[in-house]
């Protein structure tokens, strides 16, 4: 019912910003809570942002507070993560997630996945 399609993965230095997009299709797109994960080589993934149907409400791990925006614009179906002040510990592959339930939480049914899109930062 829903797919995800992110872009905007890329190499960068420490200190540097990238904004990752996260294209959602179906007939009800706007209807799910969006998400941002990464997993780095050797690690499990983790949680990174997520925020709710309307944008207006965003959850953020401790380890991107003030440096990540999430948001969404459900003109364009699209929901995006703004990072700045990349550190080489950001390198990680980045997936787009979806969930149909009315709960914003790292934890749960967080039922559709984009394919990952790759962000490396140097030092």
């Amino acid at each position: 019912q829903l797919q995800l399609v992110e872009s905007g993965g890329g190499l960068a230095q420490a200190g540097d910003s990238l904004r990752l997009s996260c294209a959602a299709s179906g007939p009800t797109a706007r209807n799910y809570i969006m998400g941002w994960f990464r997993q780095a080589p050797g690690q499990e993934r983790e949680f990174v942002a997520a925020t709710g149907r309307s944008g207006a409400r965003t959850k953020y791990a401790d380890s991107v507070k003030g440096r990540f925006t999430i948001f969404r614009d459900n003109t364009k179906n699209t929901v995006y993560l703004q990072m700045n002040s990349l550190q080489p510990e950001d390198t990680a592959v980045y997936y787009c997630a979806a969930r149909g339930d009315y709960v914003m939480s790292e934890n749960g049914p967080w039922g559709y996945w984009g394919q990952g899109t790759q962000v490396t930062v140097s030092s």
